[in-house]
């Protein structure tokens, strides 16, 4: 599917593989890994961003989209759509380099990609599970139109350390 979410900020677009390189340099953050699932590797190296192109890009509608500034692959956007009675609903993941932090590139990626999800996947819900001390990232959230649900206490260990995670949650408009 070729598909390009155009911001203002930003363009939401499937990865390509000469995303690669710019993935790993940015990607290559303790910063960002600290605030992802353990399944994001650290050290980020030009293999692991290889293995996620070569993963991801063949979906069709795509789950996962590359975050571009400046023709630059900065981050990535994407939902995983849940199974069985779920099957209406995804959760949304998001990271950005730490240079391009504060500047509302994020929350126009998540707008983006959950609007046209909602569509393209024809989902109800989207849901996220942000660390509760990730404040940045409950911010993106709330401004692209996430509603906190409720905090899930204890629900997560990331570095050695018990953390509450929250439940932001969007509905389409045709829920």
């Amino acid at each position: 599917m070729n598909i390009e979410l155009r911001g203002m900020r930003c363009i939401a677009r499937p990865f390509l593989a000469t995303d690669a390189a710019s993935l790993a340099s940015v990607a290559n953050d303790r910063r960002i890994w600290l605030q992802l699932r353990d399944l994001f590797p650290h050290p980020y190296h030009l293999a692991d961003a290889e293995a996620w192109i070569s993963r991801v890009g063949p979906v069709d509608p795509p789950h996962a989209l590359a975050i571009v500034v400046q023709e630059r692959a900065v981050g990535g956007v994407g939902i995983e759509p849940m199974p069985d009675v779920n099957r209406r609903s995804a959760e949304i993941g998001y990271w950005l380099g730490a240079d391009y932090w504060r500047r509302g590139i994020a929350t126009e990626a998540v707008t983006l990609v959950t609007e046209w999800a909602f569509g393209a996947h024809q989902l109800l819900r989207i849901f996220a599970q942000p660390f509760a001390s990730n404040v940045a990232s409950r911010r993106v959230l709330e401004k692209a139109g996430y509603v906190l649900e409720g905090i899930m206490k204890c629900s997560a260990v990331k570095d050695g350390t018990v953390l509450d995670q929250c439940m932001y949650a969007r509905l389409s408009p045709n829920a």
